[in-house]
């Protein structure tokens, strides 16, 4: 290219800019935002899993994610110096240095917990009287010397121990200290001495010389081995009897581990090397999983081998944590992948809309070049530089905020994405506009739907994206988002498809309902509206993109609002599941009853709209099947089918939970939990009298079982042997959930007939102050326990992984719905040229303003109307097509120990749904409106000029 041409070319641009700066920056900016978007994405992605990460291991147990190192006691074999050098301190430390420096990355330690030492694998029995003996047995001590005692503890009484002379194999006396909890569970005072057993001479005396406090007692040093920190009472495993003794751990100096080698307890040297989480991010997880694995059984063992010896053994928790979060990383992805594909389709759509809207503004302008000789090249070109001027610096733009705004991530995924934003923009305008100018045209024709006809080749591709969208919902109806190898794309984009395919049998059939509806309007007297929807019916404001852009982007908001609703039902599920309703009293072990003055003081605390006593048993062992029953019988026995799910039902349901209630408070209650209609009046057939005849099994007991238990019990009499009473029940009903118990194996009766019918459980319903209900139950003593559902709520609370997934699916609600109203305002900005042409010459045959705008709004309305209605059957669609293979357990659930982990599904979500499907309407009315008041301000010379095509 010669210098000519360039410096001819510069002043084009700058020309063109400077003639559209509207333009220009309206395109800036929305390829900015893009870009931002696009680049924001991975990075937020790459920011919640690093912080998942981070936070699974810092906040597990050190006890799981400590990486310990140990090695048994050097062998008798070896001289004694070499076995007393093996355990001192000094040497300790040089091959804990070694060791961390041969850890493979990307694990590294937190050296400033690192710990390493002797200690006695064995517990040893001390037979000190001044010692407590719960149960007449002696506690049981373990012995540790540990380096960096003094760094991490204080010391409250005394002295630190400390070795006065070198320690030996031999030396019959040696130094110690406890810590608070120790001392003050164990009876320990400063000075008292405890005798530990030796092999080589009768006692090594330890005497102990002070009480220390941790300065960090969740930390990996305290931690690692929650003994060294704090007593325990536990069961002795050699007794035939429940008998308890006491167990501990006794902190010698730093250089007292040679002692040990002389006593029977089985010494063993460790190196704890806490993992440091700091530097680790998302995509280091499978690295990490990798390093542990091959340090506990692989090349890594033989190079700790190599330095701590040749028994050394690797034992962690690191993996499985490690693990765990690769799961829940996995189930959360696909989910994810789903919004993004559907963002991002949009936001294609768009971009290809603007560059539809800049290409039809200047249509007759690169006519005119082409007519006069300008070549495709050279028109590409110019275009090509116009527009990456303006858009590779709004893409920067992008990325740099995208960088520096959002979270710590990779930086080439972001930079990708936003590349691709700008040469999307880049090669779309200048390829649009120059395949529209291969043959010079004379005039502009007209574009209208009555001039279309679909060709073949677009009937191929659209059968061709409905087999697509076809096999993609099937595939994720039958195995969900996640796939063994990863992400499917395909499964993830069935949305997409979804939304796809309507847009094109839209945009076949929305001209007929307009069409049909031009015909009564043609027999009424004003031409307002007959204009209007023969209008609207020929309007390209309709085309395939327009709808395309609306259609995605509203099922886009409906399926992330769906997934952000359902997230909060389920854990509302799940905390009622809990509780079993708004409060529930219960005593702390089973059988502990409820006074009737606890129930009438709970009962009438302000707050309290209705208080059921329930009394509930676990563990109720039910009879054989009834058709078993009938097969070792004479073969009168029920039938066990008929009343429940089947006999693989019954088989199942050997145990179950009997629930005594009252069956008018229960019903309320069910009722104001959300669960199914409670029948209470079949509990009651024959009233109270039936209900008490006989004793024992001869009483008949009508009950409501779940489905299993009513399956396996059949319609005749059942004995059952219960500590509320031997009676027998006759299934009456069933019902899947009840209020009061989690499992799903369930016998409701009235309690009434029970033998023994006290309650053991009152379930609230209101907003009862917690306060006033913790202290009315505390008067009756510690034997009860007051839940709150809105506490169980509160312990849903989002993980960094949880919460950043969530993060994305709002910002997708967000963006989906900015983007549809922006595809809804550049197809009637394409349009609007020709709409103000329209009121121009309509205004010289006498139109009104008035009349101009109610045209307007008439012409734009059906559009909306059907792109919204259309829209919202997407949405709806998409989510009644997806939900039985997208399991919201992982978002919603996961983590949180004892929560329901049934599979949560997606549920509609009204909001999500309607609003922007409304907004659509809404701007399109207003975005009419101002048109024609704008049209009404100018004059009609100014549109009417000679020559004019429009």
């Amino acid at each position: 290219m010669s210098d000519g041409k360039r410096a001819s070319e510069a002043p084009w641009i700058r020309t063109r800019l400077r003639t559209a700066p509207g333009a220009a920056s309206a395109l800036a900016v929305l390829v900015l935002v893009t870009a931002f978007l696009a680049a924001a994405f991975p990075r937020a992605v790459d920011a919640y899993e690093t912080k998942g990460l981070r936070h699974d291991i810092t906040t597990a147990p050190p006890s799981r994610s400590v990486v310990e190192i140990s090695r048994p006691q050097p062998g008798l074999e070896l001289p004694q110096e070499q076995r007393e050098a093996a355990t001192r301190s000094d040497e300790l430390a040089r091959v804990g240095g070694k060791l961390l420096k041969a850890l493979p990355a990307p694990l590294r330690a937190d050296t400033s917990s690192v710990a390493y030492g002797v200690r006695t694998t064995k517990a040893v029995v001390a037979t000190e009287p001044w010692l407590p003996r719960p149960d007449a047995v002696p506690p049981r001590l373990s012995y540790a010397a540990q380096s960096g005692l003094e760094e991490h503890a204080t010391l409250v009484a005394g002295a630190w121990p400390a070795t006065p002379a070198e320690v030996t194999e031999k030396s019959g006396a040696v130094q110690g200290v406890v810590t608070e909890e120790t001392a003050s569970l164990l009876k320990v005072k400063v000075g008292a001495t405890i005798a530990l057993p030796a092999s080589l001479r009768k006692t090594v005396t330890v005497t102990i010389t002070g009480i220390i406090a941790p300065r960090d007692p969740l930390g990996s040093y305290w931690s690692a081995d929650p003994l060294m920190r704090s007593p325990s009472l536990v069961p002795d495993p050699g007794s035939p009897f429940p008998v308890f003794f006491w167990t501990g751990t006794v902190l010698l100096a730093k250089d007292a581990g040679p002692v040990l080698l002389g006593t029977a307890a089985e010494p063993a040297l460790y190196w704890r090397v806490p993992p440091d989480a700091t530097a680790l991010t998302g995509p280091d997880g499978s690295r990490l999983r990798a390093a542990v694995a091959t340090l506990e059984s692989g090349p890594g063992l033989l190079k700790v081998r190599e330095i701590a010896g040749g028994t050394a053994v690797v034992g962690t928790g690191l993996g499985h944590l490690v693990e765990a979060n690769a799961r829940m990383r996995d189930a959360i992805s696909p989910v994810i992948a789903v919004a993004a594909l559907g963002i991002g389709s949009v936001a294609a759509v768009v971009l290809l809309m603007t560059g539809a809207l800049i290409a039809g503004r200047r249509r007759a302008e690169l006519a005119l070049m082409r007519s006069r000789g300008g070549s495709l090249r050279g028109i590409g070109g110019r275009l090509l530089a116009e527009t990456a001027v303006t858009v590779l610096p709004a893409t920067a733009l992008g990325l740099l905020l995208a960088t520096l705004l959002v979270g710590k991530g990779r930086w080439w995924p972001g930079a990708l994405a936003a590349a691709g934003v700008g040469l999307l923009v880049c090669v779309a305008l200048p390829l649009r506009t120059t395949l529209q100018h291969i043959r010079p045209v004379l005039g502009t024709p007209r574009e209208d739907m009555v001039s279309a006809r679909p060709s073949r080749r677009r009937t191929v591709v659209e059968l061709t994206l409905l087999v697509l969208a076809v096999a993609a919902v099937t595939a994720l109806r039958r195995r969900g988002t996640s796939t063994e190898g990863g992400t499917d794309l395909l499964v993830s984009a069935a949305p997409v498809l979804v939304a796809l395919i309507a847009a094109l049998v839209l945009v076949r059939l929305h001209p007929l309902p307009l069409r049909l509806a031009t015909r009564p309007m043609a027999r009424l007297r004003g031409a307002i509206g007959f204009l209007s929807l023969a209008r609207a019916g020929r309007s390209s404001a309709g085309g395939a993109l327009p709808l395309l852009a609306l259609l995605l982007a509203l099922a886009t908001a409906a399926f992330g609002g769906s997934v952000v609703a359902g997230i909060g039902d389920a854990r509302d599920d799940a905390a009622l599941a809990s509780v079993g309703a708004d409060a529930r009293i219960s005593g702390r072990s089973e059988r502990t009853t409820l006074p009737e003055d606890l129930v009438r003081t709970v009962s009438g605390l302000d707050g309290v709209r209705n208080a059921a006593p329930v009394r509930v048993e676990y563990g109720i062992a039910l009879p054989k099947p009834a058709s078993d029953a009938a097969a070792d019988g004479d073969g009168d026995g029920g039938t066990g089918t008929d009343s429940g799910t089947g006999a693989a039902a019954a088989t199942d349901s050997r145990v179950a939970a009997l629930v005594g209630v009252d069956p008018a408070s229960y019903a309320r209650a069910a009722r104001a939990a959300g669960l199914p209609e409670f029948p209470a009046e079949r509990l009651r057939p024959g009233g109270a009298a039936a209900r008490t005849a006989g004793s024992g099994f001869d009483r008949v007991l009508p009950a409501i079982a779940s489905p299993g238990v009513a399956a396996r019990l059949g319609k005749e009499p059942r004995a059952i042997e219960t500590l509320s009473g031997n009676f027998s029940v006759r299934v009456v009903g069933t019902t899947e959930r009840a209020a009061a118990v989690s499992p799903t194996d369930f016998l409701i009766v009235d309690s009434r007939s029970l033998e023994r019918g006290a309650p053991t459980t009152l379930l609230l319903t209101g907003t009862p102050d917690p306060e006033k209900l913790r202290a009315a139950v505390a008067g009756d003593g510690e034997k009860y326990a007051v839940q709150l559902r809105s506490e169980e709520r509160a312990r849903y609370v989002d993980t960094p992984m949880q919460a950043g997934a969530q993060r994305i699916y709002l910002t997708a609600v967000a963006a989906g719905a900015g983007y549809a109203l922006l595809a809804v305002l550049l197809s009637l900005l394409q349009t609007a040229p020709e709409r103000k042409t329209l009121l121009a010459r309509l205004r010289t045959m006498g139109l009104t303003t008035a009349q101009g705008r109610r045209l307007l709004a008439f012409e734009a309305t059906p559009q909306a109307v059907l792109a919204a209605g259309g829209g919202l059957f997407t949405g709806w669609a998409a989510i009644a097509l997806l939900s039985p293979g997208i399991d919201l357990v992982p978002l919603a659930l996961a983590g949180v120990a004892g929560s329901d982990t049934s599979p949560v599904t997606l549920r509609t979500d009204l909001w999500s749904l309607g609003l922007p499907a409304a907004g659509v309407v809404v701007l399109t009315a207003a975005v009419a409106g101002v048109q024609a008041w704008w049209a009404s301000r100018r004059g009609s010379i100014t549109e009417l000029r000679a020559g004019d095509s429009r």
